[in-house]
C-alpha cells in the first residue's frame, strides 16, 4: 500500500466521526485568510470536518491550506482546482466530494469568515432538531441586538437578489447571498449538484431553486437564520459588472423556470462553456496529501 492511499484511509476513517463538512472555497487569500481561526476552531468542533477547495490561487494560498492540513491533521482535506473556475463551481466540486463520505450535513463558508465559525454549531442545531429541513441559510437582519454591520451598497444589493430569489424559488426567502449555508446531505441535494450552475455569482439562488423543484414541501424544507455577528470584510473579488452580468443570468433562468421559456439557445456555446468547465473541473480537482 503507498503511503498516499495510507494517508487517505486514515483520513476517512476520521470523517466517519464527523457530522458535518463545511466547504470553505479559496481563491488568492493568502493575504487575508485566518489560518488561526480554522485551527482554534478545529480543536474544539470535532464534529466538523472543513473541505477547503483552492479554485487555482496565483499567488500562496495552495501553501497555507497545506500547511493548516498539516497542523490540524484529520479534521481538513485539501482540494485544488489547477485552473480557476469560479465561486460556484469550487463549491459545487467540494459539496460534490464531501456528499460521498459519509456526513449528515454539508455547508460552505466564505473564506474571510465575514461569519464566525461559532455559527456553525447554530446551523447544526436547527438541522438537528427540524429533521424536515433540507436547507438552513444565515439571514443578515439588522435585528434589535444583533452585530450586523453592512454597507448601504451591499444592502441595496442583498435586497435586489432577495427579489429575484423569491421569483425563483417562490419562497419568501430575505437574504440569499451571505457566504454561511447548511444542507443536508440528500438525494435531493445530491441531484441539484448533478450540472454546474449558470447563475454566475448567484448560484446559491440557482442552488435553492433546484433543490426547492426537488422537494414534496419546500416550505418545511428551508430554514433562514438570522445570524448573530456578520462583518463585511474589506478585499472582495465580486466587481459590479460581475453582479449585473449575474443578475441577468437570473433573470433568464427565472424565465425558463416561471414562463417555460425554451433554454437560452443563443447559449450553444455557453452550455458547451458549461460542459467544458464541468469536464474541467472533474478532471482537475485534485486532493492533496
Amino acid at each position: 500500500m503507498s503511503h498516499m492511499s495510507s494517508n487517505f484511509e486514515v483520513e476517512a476513517a476520521a470523517v466517519q466521526t464527523a457530522e458535518c463538512a463545511i466547504i470553505v472555497p479559496c481563491y488568492n487569500e493568502e493575504k487575508r485568510f485566518n489560518a488561526r481561526a480554522f485551527l482554534d476552531f478545529v480543536k474544539r468542533a470535532p464534529n466538523v470536518h472543513f473541505v477547503f477547495v483552492d479554485d487555482g490561487s496565483k499567488d500562496k494560498t495552495l501553501r497555507l491550506l497545506t500547511n493548516l492540513k498539516r497542523i490540524a491533521g484529520l479534521n481538513i482535506t485539501v482540494l485544488s482546482l489547477s485552473k480557476n473556475a469560479g465561486k460556484a463551481e469550487a463549491v459545487r466540486q467540494g459539496l460534490i466530494y464531501a456528499s460521498t463520505r459519509g456526513f449528515i450535513f454539508l455547508g460552505y463558508w466564505d473564506a474571510d469568515l465575514a461569519t464566525p465559525l461559532d455559527a456553525i454549531e447554530d446551523f447544526v442545531k436547527v438541522g438537528r432538531k427540524l429533521d424536515t429541513v433540507d436547507v438552513v441559510f444565515g439571514s443578515r437582519r439588522s435585528l434589535l441586538g444583533h452585530r450586523i454591520q453592512r454597507s448601504v451598497a451591499r444592502r441595496a444589493v442583498s435586497r435586489t437578489c432577495a427579489l429575484l430569489a423569491r421569483q425563483a424559488v417562490r419562497l419568501p426567502i430575505g437574504d440569499t447571498q451571505c457566504g454561511a449555508k447548511l444542507l443536508r446531505n440528500t438525494q435531493a441535494v445530491k441531484d441539484a449538484l448533478a450540472h454546474p450552475f449558470t447563475a454566475g455569482w448567484l448560484f446559491d439562488v440557482e442552488l435553492f431553486a433546484r433543490i426547492s423543484s426537488n422537494v414534496a414541501e419546500p416550505n418545511h424544507a428551508f430554514y433562514e437564520l438570522p445570524l448573530l455577528e456578520w462583518e463585511e470584510v474589506a478585499g472582495s473579488k465580486v466587481s459590479c459588472v460581475t453582479i449585473v452580468k449575474s443578475g441577468f443570468r437570473m433573470l433568464r433562468l427565472i424565465a425558463e423556470m416561471r414562463l417555460g421559456l425554451p433554454k437560452f439557445q443563443t447559449a450553444e456555446k455557453f452550455s458547451a462553456t458549461l460542459k467544458e468547465i464541468e469536464t474541467r473541473s472533474d478532471r482537475n480537482l485534485q486532493p492533496v496529501a
